[in-house]
């Protein structure tokens, strides 16, 4: 980058209100100075899920706070920053507007520039964040409300080489964690239970693996462990807690396996546009963090001789530091927005292509 930045970043696009402050210089490069968090999960827990209303309404009372704190422990004041970058879509609708109107406010009262950035361009540009990745690069997004293969050329371009044609992993995985009685967030409730599980018990099914292409499909998981799991509750009257560990495990595995062979195919595509001999594999996003996926795209990284890097988890969650580093990339390529940017519900990365999962009024899903 041409010029030495410090951004404050805001996220609030599902249901943790976030702040950060990232700086990024020639000499030592990118620095996260602050980074504050603050979840919601014990509001929805007895949901069963995220209520918009009342994320949007725990995002308004601490949005503030966030900011606050994060300026506190980067000891930093706002004369000290260059930019405020903002969430401003895709994601729960009341929940962006609230972090794009706390921008815009700060934004107004201290005259710093205001970016709005897309929530999968902080996700997909961590890499680059955390390790200093070059472009262009592989990169699988997998979270609760998006899984797509793209090769990152900038961070403005973006091309998708294929996604999920229905339900995301990280919705998948809270589905089967309501089927089974398990906690939210589902997803590290199941791979806590599929530890302790036999994944070979339960065979379930493996989605669009006859198709060679980089789509995928997990919708069918969940009914097929519905499925199974109505067939013991008839045959034992209920479930053990061995069943409910064998279910998980049986279809954390399908996933794993449905991600790891995808990922081949995907990296025979970015190879082929590229024509890159020694490729960047990068994955981030909530589903990330699951240890097993994990391990499973490294290992067909390191059969195939390609780098394989993953943040760390607590970047691979939803957090303002990504942000403000999109925030930086962008404010370095000459972006700005003003007291029009828009809060938006849905904001795909490669406008080019065709979308995944349908459009409307309010745009393209994916």
């Amino acid at each position: 980058m041409s010029q030495d930045l410090t951004v404050l970043g805001l996220e609030s696009s599902c249901d943790d209100t976030a702040a950060a402050i990232v700086r990024h210089s020639a000499d030592k490069g990118t620095e996260i100075l602050a980074s504050v968090v603050y979840g919601q999960t014990d509001l929805h827990s007895a949901f069963g899920g995220v209520v918009p209303e009342i994320a949007a309404r725990a995002h308004t009372e601490k949005l503030d706070i966030s900011v606050s704190e994060a300026m506190r422990q980067a000891g930093l004041g706002f004369d000290d920053l260059d930019a405020i970058a903002v969430t401003a879509g895709p994601g729960l609708i009341g929940g962006v507007l609230s972090g794009v109107m706390c921008a815009k406010g700060l934004s107004a009262s201290t005259g710093l520039p205001l970016i709005g950035v897309n929530h999968l361009v902080g996700h997909a540009l961590t890499p680059r964040m955390t390790d200093g990745i070059a472009y262009p690069y592989l990169m699988l997004l997998v979270s609760g409300g998006h899984c797509q293969f793209l090769i990152a050329h900038s961070a403005t371009e973006f091309s998708r080489l294929g996604g999920t044609i229905d339900d995301a992993p990280g919705e998948a995985f809270d589905k089967v964690a309501r089927l089974l009685g398990l906690p939210q967030p589902g997803g590290p409730s199941v791979e806590a239970e599929a530890a302790k599980g036999d994944p070979k018990r339960f065979r379930m099914p493996r989605p669009l693996l006859d198709r060679d292409d980089c789509n995928l499909s997990f919708s069918g998981l969940k009914t097929a462990l519905l499925r199974a799991r109505d067939q013991i509750v008839a045959e034992k009257g209920g479930l053990t807690r061995q069943d409910r560990a064998d279910l998980c495990a049986g279809f954390q595995q399908a996933v794993v396996d449905v991600l790891s062979a995808k990922l081949e195919r995907a990296l025979g595509e970015y190879m082929s546009r590229t024509r890159t001999k020694s490729p960047t594999v990068a994955v981030a996003g909530g589903v990330a963090a699951n240890k097993q996926i994990r391990e499973g795209l490294e290992t067909v990284c390191a059969r195939l001789g390609s780098v394989f890097l993953a943040p760390p988890l607590r970047y691979c969650t939803d957090n303002a530091a990504m942000i403000a580093y999109a925030g930086i990339e962008l404010f370095d390529s000459g972006h700005r927005d003003d007291m029009t940017l828009a809060a938006r519900p849905r904001w795909p990365l490669d406008k080019s292509s065709p979308a995944l999962l349908g459009s409307g009024r309010k745009g393209a899903k994916a």
